[in-house]
């Protein structure tokens, strides 16, 4: 059977949530399909993290977002985001992925790993934390080399090295670093991110200017093997011996899936979808774009805090279209 709805919603993120909240609103018929659990990247995130904003930034739908935290911790966001989902009885259909979209003449028929549905207008809000950047060298499949961090108890009393210079890389080094474990860091360009949080710079930095933390500038992993590193620096290849690989080297939305429906992606590097900036609309009629989707692989432009808009903007134009 066909379940039929005016509006399907890809990703149970929060913008996904803040879409789900705005067709409530103008009573819209819609469900919000996500593949996982809900606001499932936030899930993912590090035990122990904390926002760079503050709570009132991170609030959808006009929804207070309490905190005692001067900065929301993983924990506080995960238990906003489910009372905002349950106290409105949102429609969000949890562990169910979307295997295909086919554009039909009255809209879209989306099959599901559970369902098929027939809808007139399609937004996606699947963020961009599924896909690791990889690094593209031998041994990055060895069991001991992952590209997320949860905590740092796993690499308590053993050699691990850290690979990127951005907030999730800095925070782990310094939590593994804390908890007894031994930190190496390895930064392809210079100098620790600019965008690290303000807070958090001075620490790294003096960590490492003090040898508690070592770290690598200008360099890159060449391989990893079983019990060491081989490092590509300015000076020449050298092997550092070593038990895990944490490769925070960022993340990138699913372009496949959009190239696949039909949305425009800009030809340069940075791979931005094509979409009108006040109705959030794509190339494609009836599919919009809301969230860090729409950086492409600049995912650092797009954030809950800057992108929350995006849910009116498209509920105002499916409106006023219908």
């Amino acid at each position: 059977m066909t379940i039929e709805k005016e509006v399907l919603i890809i990703g149970g993120g929060p913008i996904g949530i803040a879409c789900a909240l705005a067709c409530k609103k103008e009573q819209l018929d819609y469900v919000v399909l996500e593949k996982g659990a809900l606001v499932n990247s936030l899930f993912n995130y590090p035990l122990n993290m904390s926002f760079f904003s503050t709570s009132e930034k991170l609030e959808i739908g006009g929804i207070p977002f309490i905190t005692n935290n001067p900065k929301p911790h993983r924990d506080d966001a995960l238990e906003y985001y489910r009372r905002v989902a349950r106290s409105n009885a949102l429609h969000i259909q949890l562990y169910e992925n979307v295997e295909s979209v086919k554009k039909t003449n009255n809209g879209f028929l989306v099959s599901s790993e559970k369902a098929e549905y027939s809808v007139k207008n399609l937004i996606i809000a699947t963020g961009f934390y599924d896909i690791p950047m990889l690094l593209n060298v031998p041994g990055e499949s060895l069991p001991k080399v992952t590209h997320y961090f949860k905590e740092a108890h796993p690499y308590v009393m053993q050699k691990t090295i850290v690979v990127g210079a951005s907030n999730s890389a800095v925070d782990a080094a310094l939590e593994i670093y804390r908890k007894g474990g031994d930190v190496t860091m390895i930064v392809r360009g210079p100098s620790i991110g600019e965008r690290v949080k303000y807070w958090v710079k001075p620490d790294i930095e003096n960590r490492i200017a003090e040898g508690s933390i070592k770290a690598f500038f200008n360099t890159e992993i060449k391989e990893i093997k079983e019990g060491e590193v081989v490092l590509s620096t300015l000076n020449g290849d050298i092997n550092i011996l070593n038990d895990f690989v944490v490769a925070l080297t960022g993340y990138r939305p699913n372009l496949k899936f959009l190239a696949s429906l039909g949305v425009n992606l800009s030809e340069d590097d940075k791979k931005l979808p094509e979409y009108h900036p006040e109705t959030m609309e794509t190339n494609v009629k009836g599919i919009y774009l809301a969230g860090v989707i729409c950086g492409g692989l600049e995912t650092h432009k797009w954030f809950i805090e800057n992108s929350r808009i995006h849910a009116k903007q498209i509920v105002d134009h499916i409106k006023a279209k219908a």
